[in-house]
């Protein structure tokens, strides 16, 4: 048997079935058997990924000649059906084959020529089968031949060996003889010392005695000589027969095998004959449906004809139906109109009436004045009577309000403090953490104080600020005596990720985490980041920054090396920043990315990352992954650390760009302690497009119970062969639990109306602002500004080939030709794009509509977003895309090529597929010259002829809301389900 295993492409669109049904495939020659894990995201709540099986059996011949393997065409492939497995951990394989031939249902859609085709290969196939069997009999005939003489050869064998055996003992006799002999000759030799005798005699004896040891000497040597001889000859024999006998054992092992091998095909070839007895029958069903099929295109060619006949009958029918519906908004207008004036007209009859009473009621007010002239008097002297009862009644209020007081005190004791920031909380949040690690409370006492901080529960507040003057022992026993047993309302998530901004971004991942974990941190869930201490992060935004008084030892390159632990908050979130003490200082580089040992620097982090959670005995439940720079979690988790306690998450694994998956040799994954003979196959972190090496997104997506990137689009498109960039077969096998959902951006750091870097805030009501923050970077960038109606084209983004640099160029030019004005930011890691555009911007440094600034400014970039009439992002492929969302977050109209999260943020003023309320820009699909051409035409065409229309597109487009309020609701939704399933299998 030999175990291998694949991941199956996906099958022929036509022929694939629904649900969870994979398609099968059997082969004659081969069954692989391996199993495979994954989650799936559906509604049927499956937690784990599915465990596929797929078996294979490989025949060998005897005789060294390989039998020809019968195969199932393609066709028949398309009809075979997979049944899934469910278990709680994530399961690494491919799917289970066996072959299901499905229903006349399946086999209606099915022409009768690719039936007949297919019984056609079933009975080459059986035929094929029959010539091997006939082979196999023939072999096996001649092994029982050569079996026969091999025993006849063995039975004279073993008779030589019994005459063997009886000349060994006959040599063994002999030389008792003679050393009998010997003892014999020496009493002679004692008896003749002892008597002595004449000189004759001894003559005599001495002369017998010389004979008789010459002929035992003579005897002994004959004798030895003959049998060593002989022994020797047995001994070669006897292991020549034994390699006999060893290889005639093998042989009939052989030959069983091969018997058991026929009995295979035999039972192979029934099943076929089955199976080509159903296709016959379904055949004849099928040509009853081909029939009716027939019958069924004339009928719908007929209503076809009718429906284009009623629709030019709509046509017509609806321009009488909109000329009445204009007809009727005038007379509804005119309606409204005759309405006011009938109102006015009542209420100048209603002025004419009241003025005639007003003199009546001047005459009746004089009288009521002497009434209350009278009433005066008298009510000075009830005053004096109500000033004592207001003082008993305040002495009254007094004890009431203490009482008050007390009450709230009580009551403040039970209830969240909601006016402590979340930074305060995160603060204290870490503080209890670092008592934790340093070994100054227990596990159990640290979680009951995490709910307690996680609820808000004004008693922390209130021990934070007693414990201000406090020592730390006196603080922590002060804590400790806050105990209770609350529970906890949410979610606790952590982020294991390589950036967040503000401290450490390179691009959207940074936004995104930071983004995500404040809104889920808003929602009331319990939100920890940990990322590498890395030399370069922009400290001055962390807050409260302190090293923990412990050391974290995790395992790499066959040993174990310490971990400094440093603690802060970041935008209000708790962080955790991890400082290897390894020789070669992986993130003391002056640079986040770009190393030549990017795979140890981050499998390195990521491994100390989950043993910080080991060993800080965290249960959270769900632990968040980031690109392939921390995708080593999933398998680091599942194969190490759940095993050793840390089993309470599920793993949740975004891809932010599939251009960037962290490929290297097979051999580095070692240095983590991950398996690589276990983990480098197909359905596990094996390269698809290189066998030797192994890919982190890859083993993200099959070892996560959640798979997400970051536009619904992006994720339609990573399921292509063009877009997936290698793992589309990967992601199409695993993707019930693969979902794309649209970032959001920090709409507190990207407000108009707050923004510091502006020279004028403004919001969507008030777009004067606006105005003037274009005349200010006019003014900076000294650009012209002779024409104050002329629109401004704005652009901020790296300039590689993915950004659609070639059309960035050509917008340049084209925007200068319709009277334009372009103002471009960023620069290219790219050397020969870098010199390009620095020739540009050179050419174009003095001229008064075109600007080129080849760097990144922060502060230029929001006032560049906030003076931009339109803003332009003609991307090749975008997986999300943040520039899009800020630009109308400052009222600043996007043009976008339809692709990835653009076409998910972006839809076309002139679509009239698209509901007016969601038309907020200009869009083109061919990512060429005139795509761009068309869409910026149109543009200007509505700025400069329809400036009410443009204004409110601006108000439009500022209104929409890109928070990350949405996306974190569908992120909770996910995280909320998997940790259900997790839950619910821990108490089965």
């Amino acid at each position: 048997m030999t175990k291998a295993s694949h991941e199956q492409p996906p099958t022929n669109a036509d022929l694939q079935p629904n649900g969870d049904e994979e398609s099968e495939s059997k082969n004659a020659s081969v069954i692989n058997v391996s199993i495979l894990s994954q989650e799936i995201i559906s509604d049927d709540d499956i937690d784990t990924p599915d465990e596929d099986v797929d078996t294979s059996i490989a025949v060998e011949h005897t005789s060294a000649k390989e039998l020809s393997a019968p195969t199932i065409p393609d066709e028949q492939n398309s009809l075979l059906r997979s049944m899934d497995m469910d278990t709680d951990m994530p399961r690494h394989g491919t799917q289970d084959t066996a072959i299901n031939i499905g229903g006349a249902e399946q086999l209606s859609s099915v022409q009768p020529e690719d039936l007949v085709g297919m019984i056609r290969y079933a009975e080459k196939n059986i035929l094929l089968l029959n010539q091997a069997r006939v082979r196999a009999l023939d072999d096996v005939e001649k092994i029982l031949t050569e079996k026969e003489k091999l025993q006849g050869e063995i039975n004279v064998l073993e008779m030589r060996l019994a005459e063997t055996d009886a000349r060994i003992q006959v040599a063994a006799q002999e030389k008792i003889r003679v050393e009998l002999l010997e003892d014999k000759l020496e009493k002679l030799r004692n008896e003749f010392a002892h008597r002595g005798g004449t000189e004759s005699n001894e003559l005599d004896m001495y002369e017998n005695e010389k004979l008789l040891s010459r002929e035992v000497s003579i005897v002994h040597n004959n004798r030895f000589y003959s049998v060593t001889k002989e022994l020797s000859s047995l001994r070669e024999e006897n292991s020549s027969l034994k390699n006999d006998i060893q290889a005639l054992k093998a042989e009939l092992s052989d030959v069983k095998n091969t018997d058991e091998r026929v009995l295979m095909l035999e039972t192979q070839r029934s099943l076929l004959e089955s199976s080509l007895k159903d296709l016959e029958s379904k055949l004849s069903d099928s040509q009853e449906d081909v029939s009716k099929l027939s019958s069924l295109k004339v009928e719908y060619k007929h209503l076809w004809e009718k429906v284009e006949n009623f629709q030019e009958l709509l046509d017509k029918a609806t321009k009488p139906a909109d000329q009445a519906i204009i007809v009727l908004q005038q007379n509804q207008e005119l309606r409204k109109k005759v309405d006011k004036l009938e109102e006015s007209l009542g209420e100048a009859n209603v002025y004419k009436l009241s003025s005639e009473k007003l003199q009546q009621y001047n005459e009746l007010m004089q009288q009521k004045i002497k009434l209350l002239e009278d009433r005066l008097q008298k009510s000075d002297e009830e005053i004096h009577s109500y000033v004592q009862l207001y003082q008993e009644s305040v002495k009254e209020f007094q004890e009431t309000l203490n009482n008050l007081k007390e009450e709230s005190k009580k009551r403040a004791l039970d209830e969240p403090v909601d006016d402590m920031p979340w930074e305060f909380w995160s603060r204290v949040l870490l503080i209890i953490d670092g008592w934790l690690l340093e070994k100054k409370i227990s596990t159990n006492d640290a979680k009951l104080l995490r709910d307690m901080v996680w609820k808000k529960d004004g008693q922390i507040r209130d021990a934070y600020i007693a414990c201000k003057e406090k020592n730390e022992r006196e603080a922590v026993t002060t804590f400790l005596r806050l105990i209770s047993s609350p529970t906890s309302p949410g979610l606790y998530v952590i982020h294991i990720a390589a950036e967040m901004a503000p401290v450490a971004k390179v691009g959207g991942l940074g936004d995104v985490v930071a983004g995500l974990g404040k809104a889920l941190q808003k929602r009331g869930h319990l939100v920890e980041i940990i990322l590498p201490k890395y030399d370069c992060m922009q400290y001055d935004h962390i807050r409260d920054l302190r090293v923990l008084d412990v050391l974290v030892e995790s395992y790499f390159d066959g040993q174990l090396f310490k971990n400094k632990i440093w603690v802060g908050t970041v935008e209000g979130l708790p962080v955790y920043f991890i400082e290897p003490h390894h020789p070669d200082k992986f993130f003391w580089r002056g640079q986040f990315y770009g190393e030549r040992d990017d795979f140890k620097r981050f499998s390195f982090f990521s491994r100390a990352a989950l043993e910080l959670l080991l060993q800080a005995g965290k249960k959270p439940d769900i632990i968040h992954c980031h690109d392939w720079q921390t995708a080593f979690v999933a398998p680091l988790y599942w194969d190490l650390y759940a095993p050793k306690g840390l089993n309470s998450a599920r793993i949740c694994f975004t891809c932010h760009n599939f251009e960037y998956q962290g490929t290297a040799p097979a051999a580095e994954l070692a240095s983590c302690g991950l398996d690589v003979h276990q983990l480098n196959r197909p359905d596990r972190m094996q390269d698809n497009s290189a066998h030797d090496r192994v890919n982190p997104v890859k083993g993200g997506v099959v070892f996560s119970n959640i798979v997400t990137t970051v536009s619904p689009t992006y994720a339609q498109e990573v399921r292509t062969a063009e877009g997936g960039k290698g793992l589309h077969s990967t992601l199409n096998f695993h993707s019930k639990k693969f979902v794309g959902i649209l970032n959001g951006i920090d709409t507190d750091a990207w407000n108009p109306a707050t923004d510091t870097f502006l020279k004028v805030q403004y919001t969507a009501n008030d777009l004067q602002g606006k105005a003037e923050n274009k005349e200010a970077m006019r003014r900076h960038l000294r650009l012209s500004s002779a024409d104050v109606r002329k629109p401004l084209l704005g652009c901020i983004t790296r300039l590689v080939p993915q950004k659609g640099v070639h059309l960035i160029r050509h917008a340049i030019y084209r925007t200068l030709e319709l009277g334009g004005q372009f103002v471009l930011l960023g620069s290219s890691p790219v050397p020969h794009i870098q010199r390009e555009f620095e020739g540009i911007a050179n050419h174009f440094q003095n001229h008064d509509d075109i600007r080129l600034i080849l760097k990144y400014d922060e502060s230029l970039s929001h006032s560049i977003y906030a003076a931009s009439d339109m803003f332009i992002i003609p991307s090749i492929f975008e997986p999300c895309g943040l520039t899009q969302l800020i630009a109308m977050r400052y009222g600043s109209v996007p043009i976008v090529r339809k692709t990835g999260g653009l076409n998910d943020s972006v839809f076309d003023i002139d679509d009239d597929t698209i509901p007016l309320q969601f038309r907020n820009g200009f869009t083109f699909l061919t990512p060429d010259e005139q795509g761009v051409n068309n869409a910026l035409e149109r543009a200007f065409n509505l700025y400069m002829n329809n400036p009410e229309n443009w204004q409110q597109l601006v108000q439009d487009v500022m209104n929409i809301d890109f928070s990350w309020e949405l996306s974190a609701a569908h992120y909770e939704e996910l995280y909320s389900k998997s940790a259900a399933r997790a839950r619910a299998v821990a108490r089965s």
